[in-house]
């Protein structure tokens, strides 16, 4: 889910039910792709809104018993340093072991995690979600936004990669060379990144 408040922060919400190992990485990726959609080339960084990338799981991600880990880029040598770059990564474990959160989140969080809800707002929420599934008019909607999604996606993935060409080439860098970056840093395979620097 991909929303934005009355304050202007983004906030990308993603369910995850698989441990994959890879969902810091796959973090760093999508807050790649929102900044793209939030600004246009040559536009400034100062209208990149604050961002939150949320992801919601049934499994403790770090090991650790929390229900909630909040990374945010701070100094190494002096943690009361912030960098300053309003972006924000949330991980929600279900299956957390510690009194680390509110009554509301932790019913939440049971929700997610197949348990009856005994929360006012999480019986609203299995409601909303139950007639939301009876309503084809919406299912097609959201299918229409998921698809277009989609293509912004894809869209900000090509222009990552045009972008790249262009510096590299700048430099004087080999077509050959470049190509092996794409693959590396795009994951395309060898044909693929062949077609963008034919383009």
């Amino acid at each position: 889910m991909y929303v934005k408040d009355n304050k202007d922060s983004v906030y990308d919400i993603e369910m995850q039910i698989s441990d994959t190992k890879e969902l810091p990485k796959r973090s760093r990726y999508y807050q790649g792709m929102i900044d793209l959609q939030l600004i246009d080339k040559g536009q400034h960084y100062k209208r990149l809104n604050r961002s939150y990338i949320i992801f919601i799981s049934p499994f403790d991600l770090y090991g650790k018993g929390r229900h909630i880990y909040t990374f945010e880029n701070i100094c190494k040598e002096d943690n009361s340093i912030t960098m300053g770059d309003e972006t924000v990564k949330i991980f929600l474990n279900a299956n957390g072991t510690l009194d680390d959160v509110n009554d509301e989140l932790k019913a939440f969080l049971d929700y997610t995690a197949g348990h009856r809800p005994d929360d006012s707002f999480v019986v609203r929420l299995e409601e909303a979600v139950k007639e939301a599934k009876k309503n084809r008019e919406w299912r097609h909607e959201y299918m229409t936004l998921l698809m277009r999604d989609q293509e912004n996606v894809e869209k900000g993935r090509e222009e990552g990669i045009f972008g790249m060409i262009s510096a590299l080439r700048e430099l004087d860098i080999p077509d050959s060379t470049i190509s092996q970056k794409l693959q590396e840093k795009f994951f395309l395979t060898k044909e693929e990144s062949l077609k963008y620097l034919s383009r």
